[in-house]
């Protein structure tokens, strides 16, 4: 239990300042969602789409190199030099390639000429954001926690401040949004190149180039695979046809308003990768740390467990509540953490908690593939997922709309998660234990999909609710119970 505890050490640090940063950037939900309306929200989430899309290509796999080359302290300098020296003239050229390309991928975004200042902005976000990605690698590798998790909230601070003051104190529209974003990217990059300069001392070498290269070129694809998982939805749903929105949603919705509707209920999945993205920033180093030990294959069999009760109560409480959740009044104001407008999307809200849980399986099985060097199945996969994602999104938007896009969402991810669950086992034999594993989720999302069911036969939606969750404690208490070792 003492190396568990070193993970539950890091995770909870890391948590802090994610729970922290998560918090206050809520705060924006209620004042974009109150401000501008759901077309213009839909604009903000395509922007976002992009820039993760392409945050792959200018990251180019530069972290996960980082992680396992600068392990040997030796060497750390020089690979640090080397990789920022790249993915500074890299990242330029990308830029530069991006604002000839202009006029043309302004239109996937819904972006008229007049709005090409957003285009530009997000270029600067993606620049300062890659320069700052060796950087952040270097705080977590060393378990810098603290400081990795002051500068993330220091970010978010003045991505707020600068987003309340440039909308409610000058009037600015949606590229409001962007600056904020930018100038944050642009201080906490300046923040932790200062803090990790001294690494700059070591030396440029081409040798490291052809060996980060080799290492994370297979993340850009899967990289690619992934953002088509997490975002195409947002484009599939801008390009469905306007008579099929109306149908579904009402006379006068277009596919802009269904959009920023989903983006704005996709939030809600957050307290769900809120735990995985906390957990991913501890493990990673955790288990290269381990990767040597004698009892690393049941150190993080039992890591795997304690992830799995964790995501169940976090699955239980959204899911369970999220209606109390959008509805819950923003102090000293009349507006609602979501507007009221928006909360037509909430069915997708399930769908997406289980597959950020099943995302959260994927990071676990990844330590073996990592330990080993075996980096290509990556991209397999994740394109996999993504021709799942294509292929049923096309197929379920026309019939079930927003919800169709939420449950592709949940299959593309537990296919994901079970082909590399199947390859990592064989690759590094650790005990999953994934028939109870996934036993468990079946059984809460039963319990939740039922609630409308069992409100026929008891009194009162808090009482059913009360019920639901305490019957899905239970469950989770014996899986706990069974398969965690306390010595």
């Amino acid at each position: 239990m003492n190396k568990l505890r070193e993970l539950f050490s890091d995770t909870l640090i890391y948590g802090i300042s994610s729970v922290l940063a998560r918090f206050i950037n809520y705060l924006l939900v209620p004042l974009h969602t109150g401000v501008f309306n759901t077309a213009q929200y839909g604009i903000m989430g395509l922007v976002y789409a992009a820039i993760a899309f392409l945050n792959v290509l200018f990251t180019f796999g530069m972290e996960s190199a980082y992680l396992r080359y600068a392990e040997n302290r030796k060497q750390a300098p020089h690979v640090f030099k080397t990789l920022q020296i790249g993915l500074l003239i890299f990242a330029s050229l990308l830029c530069l390639l991006l604002y000839l390309v202009m006029p043309w991928l302004l239109p996937l975004m819904s972006l008229s000429t007049e709005m090409s200042g957003i285009y530009l902005i997000m270029l600067g976000i993606l620049w300062f954001d890659t320069l700052s990605i060796v950087p952040m690698a270097e705080l977590r590798l060393t378990r810098r926690a603290w400081l990795y998790a002051t500068l993330k909230t220091v970010n978010v601070l003045i991505n707020i401040t600068l987003n309340f003051y440039l909308i409610l104190g000058l009037g600015f529209g949606i590229e409001a949004v962007f600056l904020a974003n930018l100038a944050a990217s642009f201080v906490m990059s300046v923040l932790v190149w200062f803090f990790t300069a001294d690494l700059l001392k070591g030396t440029f070498k081409k040798e490291w180039v052809k060996t980060a290269f080799s290492f994370g070129w297979p993340f850009v694809p899967s990289g690619i695979g992934f953002v088509i998982n997490e975002m195409l939805d947002r484009f599939l749903l801008n390009g469905m046809n306007p008579a099929n929105a109306e149908r579904l949603y009402g006379m006068g919705t277009t596919p802009e308003d269904v959009v920023g509707i989903y983006n704005a209920c996709y939030k809600l999945a957050v307290f769900m990768l809120l735990l995985v993205q906390m957990y991913r920033m501890a493990w990673q180093p955790f288990f290269m740390r381990h990767a040597k030990d004698g009892d690393s294959k049941e150190l993080f069999g039992q890591a795997f467990i304690w992830y799995n009760a964790f995501s169940a109560v976090v699955f239980m409480g959204v899911a369970l509540f999220k209606q109390q959740i959008v509805a819950i009044s923003i102090p000293g104001t009349e507006k609602t953490l979501i507007d009221s407008n928006y909360w037509g999307g909430l069915d997708i809200v399930p769908y997406l908690l289980l597959a950020y849980w099943f995302h959260g399986w994927y990071i676990n099985f990844s330590s073996g593939v990592f330990i080993k060097e075996r980096t290509r199945i990556f991209y397999k996969i994740t394109l996999l997922g993504a021709a799942i994602t294509i292929v049923m999104n096309l197929i379920l938007i026309p019939v079930l709309g927003m919800v169709g896009s939420a449950l592709t969402t949940m299959i593309s991810y537990g296919a994901m998660a079970a082909t590399l669950g199947i390859y990592s086992k064989k690759v590094m034999d650790v005990p999953y234990r994934l028939p109870e594993s996934f036993g468990l989720m079946v059984l809460l999302a039963l319990l939740i999909f039922s609630e409308p069911w069992f409100q026929q036969f008891i009194p009162g939606e808090f009482v059913t609710k009360g019920i639901i969750v305490l019957a899905g404690l239970f469950f989770t208490s014996l899986y706990v119970w069974r398969f965690i070792r306390f010595d």
